[in-house]
Parts: C-alpha cells; sequence; structure tokens
C-alpha cells in the first residue's frame, strides 16, 4: 500500500475514543511495546516519538526501545510542539480519521500549516495492513440492563433527549460513545476489557425513535423486545449512506466535537448538513445518579469491601513469608471477587506493586514484572469490580512488616489529605479544581506532591473513569451535583522505593445540617468499606477531627462488613478497625 506520506500518527485509541480498547485496535501497544491506557507515538521517515502522561513514565521507559523512540511528557513536550519543531515545508502527515476528534485534527492541520507541510487523512490504517496477526474486531452479545439496576426507562431517558433537541429545533443527535448509548438504551455489552460497552454509533430523532448502527450478529430476538419498535437496527456500514439522507433532508444535527470521530464530521459536511457542536448531552445527564443506581452502588460497595476483607486477611496470612508474588495477590482478589454476587468483572486491570513497583503509578503487573511482596516494605494494591448494581475502584496501601518513620509520615499525610476531601463541605456551583488543593496541602509542607489527579468521575456497571466530574488541577471545570460519583485518591510516589495511595470512592450528597447557611451547601458520602492501614499512621500528625473521622468511618466498616464474611474475617476486622481516638484518649489517663 502506497500512501504517499513522509510520517503517521498513532493515537492510543478507536473509532469511539475508548479508554479501554478491544484487541484489534491496540494499534500503539503493537507498534511500540508501550501497553498504557492513554499515550501518541509520532512516526516519520528520520525519526519517532513517543508522548506519554505523568502516570506513564516509568512504564514507558521500561516497555518502548528508546533508540527508535523518543520519549516525552504530555505536560513537557505536546505531540503538536513535537511536530512543530520536526515538520518542514512540503512534507506530508497521515492521520487515520476514524481515530482522531474533530478538535485534535483542526490542531493538527494549524502545525502542518505553519511548517508549510499537508495534513493528509488516509483511507486505510497502515498498521492494519502490516499487523498480520491482528485480531478481529468483537462480536460480543449485548443484553439488557434492567430497570432494576437502572432505575429509569430507556423510553424515559430518548424522549427527555428528543424534547431538548426539539427545544433547539434540531432535527437529531449523533452519539459516538458507547458509554452514552449504552446509558441511553439501557443495554450492556463486552465488547472491550473492564467496561461492559457494545460499540456502535446511534443517532437519536426528535420523535425519540433511534437509527442504532450495530452488528446484527449481536443481537437477539430478547433483546430486539427489549428495545422496543422505535429503536431501528442497522449494519455499520450503512452509516455513510443514512449520514446523506440526513443531508437531502436538509437535517440540522447535534454532535460532540470533542468525542467524535472526525469522520463522521467529513461525512456531514460532504452531505450539506447543518452541523451543531455541541457537548454530548448524555455525558453529564449519566453522571448523575438517579436513586437506584446510588442505592445500587452502595450495594455493590458492601461486597465489594467483603471481598476485599478477605484479600486483606488472606494477604496478612501469606505476605510476610516473602514467598507471595505481585502478581500472584492481583489474582487471589480476583477470585474473592468472582465469588461476590452479581460480579461481572473487573473495572480495571489490577494494579498490584510493592515496593518499587508500587512508584510506578499505573504499574500493571504481568509474568515478567511481578516481583515477589518483601519484609518492611509497602503494597499497594488498587482494583475494582464490574457488578450488575455498580462500578467499584478502591486503593489500599499496606505495610509488611513495620513500616519506616519515612513512611509512615507520608501515609499520613496522604490520609489527612483524603479525609480533607471527604470531610469538604463546599457551596453549590463548586468545581473539583477548587477543591483538589484540599489533597495536596499536607504534601506541600514538605515539597511534595503527586503526579495525578485527586479524583475521577465512576459510572454505574460502566466506565470506572467517567466525566465530565472530577476533581483535579486542570480540567476539572464542571460544578459538583448531588448525585455524582468520584473518587478520593491522593498519592505519594517515591521512585524506585514505594508508593502510597488511599482511594474511597464519594457521592457528593445535599449537606443540609447548617442552621446558619445562607446558601445551598453540598457535601460528599463516602461509600467504599474497606479497613485502613492503621499500622501506617502516624496519629502525632492527625488532629482530633481526623481521629475521629478515621474511627467513625472504622464504626461503619465493621457494622456494615462483618455480616458478610466469615468468623476469621469478622474477627480480623474487629482489630482492623479498632478505635484509634478512644485509645489515644485512653493512654492519656492510663
Amino acid at each position: 500500500m502506497g500512501l504517499n506520506v513522509d510520517g503517521f500518527i498513532i493515537p492510543h485509541n478507536d473509532e469511539y475514543n475508548n479508554e479501554f480498547l478491544p484487541e484489534n485496535a491496540e494499534r500503539l501497544r503493537w507498534l511500540t511495546g508501550f501497553g498504557g491506557s492513554a499515550g501518541t507515538a509520532i512516526v516519520l521517515s528520520q525519526k519517532a516519538a513517543i508522548f506519554v502522561d505523568g502516570r506513564y513514565t516509568i512504564q514507558a521507559r521500561e516497555q518502548v526501545d528508546t533508540s527508535l523512540f523518543s520519549l516525552h511528557h504530555l505536560i513537557e513536550l505536546t505531540p503538536f510542539k513535537w511536530l512543530a519543531e520536526n515538520l518542514s515545508s512540503g512534507l506530508s502527515l497521515g492521520y487515520d480519521p476514524w481515530l482522531h476528534d474533530l478538535n485534535s485534527v483542526k490542531k493538527l492541520k494549524e502545525v502542518c500549516a505553519k511548517a508549510g507541510a499537508r495534513l493528509i487523512a488516509v483511507d486505510e490504517n497502515p498498521i492494519d495492513v502490516i499487523w498480520e496477526d491482528q485480531p478481529s474486531p468483537p462480536l460480543e452479545p449485548i443484553f439488557a440492563h434492567e430497570l432494576d439496576y437502572a432505575g429509569v426507562s430507556s423510553k424515559e431517558k430518548r424522549e427527555d433527549l428528543a424534547k431538548s433537541l426539539k427545544n433547539n429545533d434540531t432535527q437529531a443527535l449523533i452519539l459516538t460513545d458507547p458509554a452514552s448509548i449504552a446509558w441511553v438504551l439501557n443495554i450492556r455489552g463486552n465488547d472491550v476489557p473492564y467496561t461492559p460497552l457494545p460499540l456502535s454509533t446511534a443517532i437519536i430523532h426528535s420523535d425519540s425513535s433511534v437509527d442504532w448502527f450495530v452488528k446484527k450478529e449481536k443481537i437477539d430476538g430478547a433483546l430486539l423486545s427489549h428495545l422496543g419498535e422505535q429503536v431501528r437496527v442497522h449494519d455499520p456500514d450503512n452509516l455513510k449512506s443514512v449520514l446523506e439522507l440526513q443531508g437531502k433532508n436538509s437535517s440540522s444535527i447535534q454532535i460532540c466535537p470533542d468525542t467524535a470521530a472526525s469522520w463522521i464530521f467529513d461525512q456531514l459536511s460532504f452531505a450539506g448538513v447543518d452541523i451543531r457542536k455541541e457537548v454530548d448531552p448524555v455525558i453529564l445527564a449519566k453522571s448523575i445518579k438517579n436513586k437506584v443506581e446510588l442505592e445500587g452502588s452502595r450495594s455493590a460497595h458492601r461486597r465489594d469491601g467483603a471481598a476485599m476483607a478477605r484479600f486483606l486477611v488472606w494477604l496478612k496470612a501469606n505476605a510476610e513469608s516473602e514467598e507471595l508474588s505481585e502478581k500472584e495477590a492481583a489474582e487471589k482478589l480476583t477470585g474473592f471477587r468472582k465469588n461476590e454476587k452479581l460480579f461481572q468483572g473487573l473495572s480495571f486491570e489490577t494494579i498490584s506493586g510493592a515496593g518499587p513497583n508500587g512508584a510506578i503509578v499505573h504499574y500493571r503487573v504481568d509474568e515478567k514484572s511481578s516481583r515477589l511482596i518483601k519484609k518492611d516494605e509497602l503494597y499497594l494494591i488498587d482494583s475494582g469490580g464490574q457488578y450488575l448494581d455498580g462500578t467499584t475502584d478502591v486503593t489500599r496501601t499496606v505495610s509488611i512488616g513495620e513500616p519506616s518513620d519515612e513512611m509512615k509520615d507520608r501515609y499520613t499525610r496522604v490520609l489527612k489529605g483524603h479525609i480533607a476531601i471527604a470531610k469538604a463541605v463546599f457551596p453549590k456551583g463548586t468545581t473539583g479544581a477548587q477543591l483538589d488543593v484540599l489533597a495536596r496541602q499536607y504534601l506541600w509542607q514538605l515539597g511534595l506532591d503527586y503526579d495525578h489527579g485527586t479524583g475521577h468521575g465512576v459510572g454505574s456497571f460502566l466506565g470506572v473513569h467517567e466525566g465530565p466530574q472530577r476533581i483535579s488541577r486542570v480540567g476539572a471545570y464542571q460544578e459538583l451535583v448531588p448525585g455524582m460519583i468520584l473518587s478520593n485518591e491522593p498519592g505519594y510516589y517515591k521512585e524506585g522505593e514505594y508508593g502510597i495511595r488511599i482511594e474511597n470512592l464519594i457521592v457528593v450528597t445535599a449537606f443540609d445540617n447548617m442552621n446558619e447557611a445562607e446558601r445551598e451547601m453540598l457535601g460528599f458520602e463516602t461509600i467504599t468499606l474497606v479497613p485502613l492501614d492503621l499500622n501506617c499512621i502516624k496519629t502525632s500528625l492527625l488532629g482530633t477531627d481526623e481521629l475521629t473521622w478515621i474511627d467513625n468511618y472504622h464504626s461503619r466498616v465493621k457494622t456494615e462488613i462483618s455480616p458478610l464474611v466469615d468468623p476469621e474475617t469478622k474477627k480480623w476486622l474487629r482489630s482492623a478497625t479498632r478505635p484509634l481516638y478512644l485509645n489515644l484518649t485512653t493512654e492519656k489517663f492510663d
């Protein structure tokens, strides 16, 4: 195949802008060896580069051949800036229009224009041509997400969207985010790892009917009955002709420039459609969980907490032998989760890192990297489950043997930041960017920090990473609304030695017990129920309010988890959740 281009850009992406990709779309990993969930490579005729964020700098150094690819931190040098420095007049840069959104293509065009180069959309991705054993696209069955878990019918969701379209004099809405489509149609699938998504595209019309573009091999009669007559099923190859028809009908169509592939915009432009570039309205709607979803999530977290408690008992009994590997520990935890009711799979690949591997923020353990868990070091386990009634994500840092004074100090500072977020009370309209400093302040006192956000949104039996809600210094501009679920996960990482992260999931709630409040106030409800490692806490760094929060949290954990576990785990829970503040005040009077 002759592309007639001088370079090509390879993002970690698929046609649907997913975080977790089906195997056939792992082009970046196939080309570079980098297995993280975010990154971009650029290959020119004389040089090549790969760009990752702070979560993956250590991982990329270990996985990528730096004699072939120069490695860059996305914040320090963006792909656009690198191209500006390396493109020259007359060169051409190729890209796959299915793998880039409209905004990124616009930036690429600007960079190429300034350099005197040309940006060319290719009809066939060259990676697909040379990847001889590339897996086939997934064809997993799609199933209904029952009303008992969804809380609101698909018909009601579609009617709300249709009403909004009519109010804006818009004929249709194109949805390309599989999570949005799954939420609107109350369906789930298994086309990608860790997230129950069926890959598809949908057009929602102002009469609430839907044209759904999906492989028919994934659908059975029961699902068609669930969807109803207003949902028309089409083969994905027919998308282009249906878009052309919209142009002939002089339709105005709403579509999200941040998530939709630029290929779709190209087709809409060719068809003469009136394009309304707006943020996908489903993203915000599905982030605000209804009462059924919230209660389901609480229930899922209780069962998940029971699995975590059993795991921590097992870990305590086996880790100090120095014969337990990170991989074995991760697999054991998965086994405990599999025994829980409504479990469907993991919500992401378990991060199981001991000692120096714990300092790799998004470390992925495999046969090659797995090390034995050693005594007197810290072990970090970040994991989660997908349940029919909710999605979980929890991180605990555990001392194996006796932690050093420095480890205790850093752990406690991370914990203080975690508690500051959990206890935060803030006015309606507050964004996650305004809260992020609360989690970092105690690390900043020593000139320390962590190179990731403090919290991300979480779905309801959907994505473990969900927008638009987040807690971060960068990009967290969405105001927090009651019903949103987020993570609360400050950390600290000492490269080559240890890592610390403490993560619970929290729900934004109305805070209405302030008698003198002059405005509507909000706070958080913690729904993760897993003991903290008391052996890592330096109590002298904690105030009375913080000690009380820990004791109250542990009291909840013991009360809600004990009925779900065996006698041995119940006994361990009593010790693991023993009061700190009560013991300290008692000691003062002894």
